[in-house]
This record gives C-alpha cells, sequence and structure tokens, in this order.
C-alpha cells in the first residue's frame, strides 16, 4: 500500500494534479524532468536545484516529485517557504526519516540566520542519510545572498537546472495537455484563441480550463469560441 506523502500540521499539502504527467516540459527541460523521474532510484542525483521565473512550473515539478516518492512507497514532504518561512524553521528537524525533501522558494528564507543554519544541518543529515532532497528558486544558488558560507557552498553541491518557459507553441502543446488530463476536447483553434485572449502566466491558464470545464459539463456544451466568450467573460 502507498504511503501519504508526509504533510505538515500546518496543512500544506500537494495539488492532485501536479504530476509529471500532466507537466509538458518543453524540448529545453526535458533533460530536468528526466533527473526528477530518475532521482529516486538507487543511481538518481540526491540534490537538484531548479531555478527559473514565476510562472515555468517549479512548484508544479517539486509536488511532481513528491506525489511520485508516494506512488512509490517512500515518504515525501513538500514545504513552500513562501507560504511557510515566517514560521522559524522547526519543520526542518528530523527530516532525514523522509526520503524526500522538496524545498520551494528558497529565496524567501535568504538572508535569515536561522533558517539559513536550519537549512546547512537539514542538508547535511539529508547527505549523510542518502536521502533526497530538490530545491526550486527563482535564482541560481550563486546568484542568491546567501549570508552563511556553508550553506552557499552547500547550494552547489548538486545538479543545477534552469527552468526554461515555453514558447507560444509550447505554451499551446501544455494547455492541450492540461485540457486532455481533464477529459476536455480542446481543437487547436479554440486553444489558440484560450492563449490570445487569456492570461500569460501557464497557472491562470490552467484555471481558466478549470472554469471551462465546469462551465461545459453544466451547460452540456463542447468548447467552441462563442462558448468560451461567454463562459469567462471575454
Amino acid at each position: 500500500m502507498n504511503r501519504p506523502p508526509a504533510q505538515l500540521p500546518l496543512g500544506v499539502g500537494l495539488r492532485d494534479d501536479a504530476t509529471f504527467g500532466n507537466y509538458y516540459p518543453g524540448p529545453r527541460n526535458a533533460t530536468l524532468v528526466e533527473q526528477l523521474i530518475r532521482q529516486p532510484a538507487p543511481d538518481g542525483e540526491p540534490y537538484l536545484y531548479l531555478w527559473g521565473a514565476p510562472g515555468t512550473g517549479r512548484s508544479h515539478l517539486l509536488q511532481a516529485a513528491c506525489h511520485q516518492a508516494s506512488d512509490q512507497g517512500g515518504r515525501a514532504l513538500y514545504l513552500p517557504l513562501e507560504d511557510l518561512g515566517h514560521f522559524p524553521p522547526l519543520m526542518l528537524e528530523d527530516i532525514e526519516r523522509l526520503d524526500l525533501v522538496a524545498i520551494d522558494d528558497l529565496e524567501c528564507v535568504i538572508g535569515r540566520k536561522r533558517w539559513e543554519e536550519g537549512l546547512f544541518h537539514a542538508f547535511n543529515r539529508l547527505r549523510d542519510a542518502g536521502k533526497r532532497l530538490v530545491i526550486a528558486a527563482g535564482a541560481a544558488p550563486r546568484q542568491l545572498p546567501v549570508l552563511l558560507p556553508d550553506l552557499a557552498s552547500r547550494l552547489t553541491w548538486g545538479m543545477t537546472y534552469h527552468v526554461q518557459p515555453l514558447d507560444d507553441e509550447g505554451r499551446l502543446a501544455a494547455l492541450k495537455l492540461r485540457a486532455e488530463v481533464r477529459g476536455m476536447a480542446l481543437s487547436d483553434d479554440v486553444a489558440r484563441y484560450i492563449l490570445h485572449r487569456g492570461p500569460r502566466a501557464l497557472s491562470e491558464l490552467c484555471r481558466a480550463l478549470e472554469t471551462l470545464d465546469r462551465a461545459s459539463l453544466s451547460a452540456k456544451r463542447k468548447l467552441t469560441i462563442p462558448f468560451v466568450k461567454q463562459a469567462l467573460g471575454w
């Protein structure tokens, strides 16, 4: 029986749709996704660092890694520091008991001595226990204003990947993939219209898809450009 991902008592969980199966990497992110998928294996990389602009899917990938670890019988913990960084780093205690730790929004706690020390010691304990760590941030390790030299050194130990944004064709493919996963029939014409009229951020486009899915089920109508205009108020 698969064990659920470890979750904080603070109520931080994983999005059900944040899986590798509905993430479209495009050619420039394919190697990164392959490394994340292979990470739990005995020959997988113990530490991966992802960085990129907002909307490139960093959080999706970290949560997908946690889902995969759970599906394979492991225990994983997702720590979005944008939400949790205002707490003291007590949540880092004993995390070496887990199989995978995914730390998101690292830049939110950089420059805070207590957090930097906590991360440094957690990093060492995970390494000594042979566990897996994946970190995501908005900047490369050497671009972060890290106060603790030892932590700055640790952050460069693993493989670092720049998560590349998708071009328009990639965004179209990603949107159609998300629609397919939801069981929605989305033609190229309708998908291009949504991309043209909708927000640039892929996460917001996916929320628009959720709205369209509910609206089409309620109205029992296919997704056409006139229906999209009506349902989304465009």
